[in-house]
């Protein structure tokens, strides 16, 4: 006690005045700025969702959305990002649907909500890497991705929810157009169970087609199995949701 008093002494005069002037504020002080009905965006995801490779970072088409406008003006949206590179549909429905909680919760008023998803990419090198049998990894990305939307939905109605598929990086390996299909045609056919037009599929796999210079793979020492976007074909994504979004 001795010494806490002795320390409570050497307190400066301009701290004693600041500590006397915040114990006498309000407890229902109010700010200047609210956000309670502000705009949500949450991208949830893989790699692509988290802007792996763009330079910088903000180059990466969630970033581009979420600047551009396509959900509200910056100065009424709030962006939260909860996707992670290597993240499987198994990830993304047992870590990161759960906290979307965190993003959308409840402000007392009504406000728009908007869910950006990428996944199912780490799913399909399950097949090539490690010799899963493709219909089980697409089964189970089926399930996953069903459960993920179901469960956003039943959380937050009204949320508007856009999946995008992915583009062939052709790869010099037999069958990984065929994967790509799969993969393409296992997310589409999620996507239109829901019949909901608050469910919308982004086509990045037609955005993509017969376009050079959109992959880290066309440059010259890249790794072989490189096949995330460049600025530019992050730029082709940003295009592909924002069509989506506005449907123009």
């Amino acid at each position: 006690m001795k010494t806490q008093a002795m320390q409570f002494r050497r307190v400066s005069p301009q701290l004693s005045a600041v500590l006397l002037v915040v114990t006498a504020l309000p407890l229902s002080a109010q700010y200047w700025t609210s956000f309670e009905n502000n705009t949500r965006y949450l991208a949830l995801g893989d790699s692509i969702s988290a802007s792996y490779g763009a330079k910088p970072v903000t180059q990466g088409f969630t970033h581009q959305l979420y600047q551009s406008g396509v959900f509200d003006n910056t100065n009424n949206l709030i962006f939260c990002s909860l996707a992670v590179p290597n993240a499987l549909s198994a990830d993304v429905l047992g870590y990161q649907a759960p906290m979307a909680r965190l993003c959308f919760a409840p402000t007392g008023v009504p406000y728009p909500k908007f869910v950006t998803l990428s996944v199912g990419g780490n799913d399909a090198f399950l097949v090539l890497e490690q010799g899963a049998p493709p219909a089980v990894v697409f089964a189970n990305l089926a399930a996953n991705l069903t459960n993920i939307i179901g469960t956003l939905r039943a959380q937050f109605p009204g949320v508007k929810i856009y999946i995008m598929n992915y583009w062939d990086p052709k790869l010099p390996i037999p069958g990984e157009r065929g994967l790509v299909l799969a993969l393409n045609f296992t997310i589409g056919a999620v996507v239109a169970g829901f019949l909901s037009n608050d469910v919308v599929l982004v086509d990045v796999f037609s955005a993509f087609e017969g376009r050079d210079g959109l992959l880290l793979i066309e440059r010259n020492g890249s790794s072989p199995l490189q096949i995330h976007p460049t600025n530019a074909g992050y730029q082709v994504i940003a295009a592909a949701f924002t069509k989506a979004i506005t449907g123009k």
